[in-house]
């Protein structure tokens, strides 16, 4: 595909390079959307003259949309081809970019986020899947660098610009400014992707697995987020929960009895996905509890705007992105096991001024505190994405894709809510004054624990390099775990 060749440790060839940038492009807007609106919550409650948990679906359903519809995209791959489904994707979310603008209500507001949450879904995942198949596996850690910088600058650099253009312009404009990055996207994607030489037009829908799998994601999506708002006896919390579990069990009762499932499930057969699976669910519950915790820190605690609390940040997605690249050159040459514990280990000695934080702590040490677990988290993340896709097939890759992102989807949820109900317990504790920053301490040092849980599954991915690519072979009938 794309017609590259896969040289031992080369570099990007120019196919590669160009395709990186048009997949950068649309990762860049559908991950700086979902947290860019969290900084508008208020100013749209008010604007609109609704409550916080009226408009709160503005977010809401986002999520939701993006959750059901990242299990159709490996099927979608195969049957309308990378490139058709990568333009309708983006045209979808563009068109769910404009009508939110111009929303006249909250509900209006609500069901265009909808909208362009089922682009947004769709856009990651296929962008991975065209990086996957044409770097080949010698470099898979560089080119899955390219789709992690997003995923870790997101929800920095989010709140930051949302708030710039809420003070500056207007919220309609967090909206609108996805346009002229889409237009560039889409002129890219027109002059720089071939054809999909992996589609397959006849490629069977399972259709009880959806029936399944998306609302099932979306139930327990739902309710996790009810537990991180009410916590985690709600009754909308535990009813999402449950329900949303249940269908999933059943989805996967029902993949693994079927030929050609939503999700193939026979993937975690596989040591090195089931570990690289395993690991960044962790690391997905972790970083973006941070993302939570720290804003939330300054802002309660501290007494910081929204547009602080986002700078402050920088440090951290300053230093990821300066290592990712760094993580994913040396995990085409060195393999990721090690990169990944190297990582962890970053990340752990970057939390511990956060575990001892006051209602006076230096800003400095904190802001200094970052930039390891910026590293730390550009060494783990790249490494593995990578790692995921190594020992599996060519055909394989389509269907790996959307499992991944769901497992970090569900991973990031999962990690925000329960760090979400224990700082309520910390708070609700808490004695007056210093107390409260005392509490986001105590909850820091369950999220240092949990990221040095990470290095278990890691210690399962493959130490060397990666062999050169291998032939595909039939669905569900995966390579050998290396």
């Amino acid at each position: 595909m794309y017609g590259m060749s896969d040289t031992a440790y080369g570099g990007f060839d120019p196919a590669l390079k160009r395709l990186s940038a048009v997949v950068m492009l649309g990762a860049v807007m559908t991950v700086l959307d979902t947290t860019i609106v969290s900084v508008a919550i208020s100013t749209l409650g008010r604007d609109f003259d609704v409550s916080v948990a009226t408009i709160q679906w503005v977010s809401t359903g986002y999520l939701l949309a993006l959750s059901m519809v990242i299990p159709l995209t490996g099927w979608a791959v195969e049957r309308f081809g990378a490139r058709r489904l990568w333009f309708a994707s983006l045209a979808l979310f563009l068109a769910g970019s404009v009508l939110s603008g111009a929303a006249w209500s909250a509900g209006s507001l609500i069901a265009f986020r909808v909208v362009q949450g089922i682009g947004g879904g769709i856009i990651l995942p296929v962008g991975q899947t065209m990086l996957a198949r044409a770097a080949g596996p010698q470099r898979m850690g560089r080119v899955m660098s390219v789709v992690a910088v997003p995923a870790l600058l997101g929800p920095v650099l989010g709140p930051v610009l949302g708030g710039l253009i809420v003070d500056a312009i207007s919220w309609r404009w967090i909206f609108y400014v996805n346009l002229p990055v889409g237009a560039i996207a889409l002129l890219a994607a027109w002059r720089w992707l071939e054809p999909d030489a992996h589609r397959r037009p006849d490629a069977p829908i399972d259709a009880l697995g959806v029936a399944l799998l998306s609302p099932g994601l979306a139930a327990f999506v739902y309710g996790i987020s009810e537990a991180g708002n009410v916590g985690l006896g709600g009754t909308q919390a535990v009813v999402g929960m449950a329900g949303g579990a249940a269908l999933v069990a059943a989805f996967v009762a029902h993949a693994l009895r079927t030929r050609d499932p939503l999700l193939d499930m026979r993937l975690f057969a596989d040591r090195v996905f089931a570990a690289s699976s395993a690991a960044m669910a962790l690391f997905a519950a972790t970083m973006f509890a941070v993302m939570l915790l720290f804003p939330l820190y300054e802002q309660a605690a501290r007494g910081l705007s929204a547009l602080d609390a986002g700078l402050l940040m920088a440090p951290q997605g300053l230093a990821a992105m300066v290592a990712m690249p760094i993580a994913g050159k040396l995990t085409d040459m060195r393999g990721p096991r090690t990169l990944v514990l190297i990582g962890v280990a970053a990340t752990v000695l970057g939390t511990i001024a956060f575990t001892q934080v006051s209602a006076d702590s230096s800003q400095a040490l904190l802001a200094v505190s970052l930039v390891p677990r910026g590293i730390g988290m550009g060494f783990i993340m790249a490494p593995l994405m990578a790692a995921a896709y190594r020992t599996l097939s060519t055909e394989a890759v389509a269907r790996a894709t959307p499992t991944m992102n769901i497992v970090m989807r569900i991973g990031g949820a999962v990690g925000t809510a329960v760090f979400a109900v224990l700082l309520q317990h910390q708070l609700g504790s808490a004695s007056p004054g210093s107390g409260a920053a005392h509490a986001y301490g105590v909850t820091f040092w369950w999220n240092l624990g949990a990221t040095a849980l990470i290095a278990l599954p890691a210690l399962a991915l493959p130490r060397g390099a990666a062999a050169p690519a291998r032939a595909a072979v039939p669905p569900g009938a995966e390579v050998a775990p290396a």
